[in-house]
């Protein structure tokens, strides 16, 4: 599955993917304008999108998403609730919060099927 990955904290990210999701096509992207560049070039399967990006809320990236008609499937991953509830409020399909992440792979799959 290919997934792009709003992150902006690299040795998180690096983490995430060496511990959980090894078995994807993974982009890291620390930027809501870089999830947008990526996206032009790109098709991807996944979004884990992250709140606080280095150029805005995550939530803001969702609603852009959505906004053009992309049925991409986004799993919210912040590791605050209220972050979590404003990106499922913008169009997030799914919360896999960071002290959860052991469980991503079951959320892609109830999602994704």
């Amino acid at each position: 599955m290919k997934i792009l990955y709003v992150e902006n904290h690299d040795v998180f990210a690096a983490n995430v993917i060496r511990l959980f999701l090894a078995q994807h096509d993974v982009i890291v992207v620390p930027s809501i304008a870089r999830a947008l560049e990526a996206r032009a070039v790109e098709t991807f399967d996944l979004m884990l999108v992250d709140f606080d990006l280095d150029d805005g809320k995550g939530d803001a990236l969702v609603s852009k998403v959505r906004a053009s008609g992309d049925p991409v499937t986004i799993v919210a991953v912040s590791s605050h609730d209220e972050g979590n509830a404003a990106l499922v409020r913008a169009g997030a399909s799914a919360i896999c919060g960071k002290m959860e992440f052991n469980q991503i792979e079951q959320v892609i799959q109830r999602v994704c099927g």
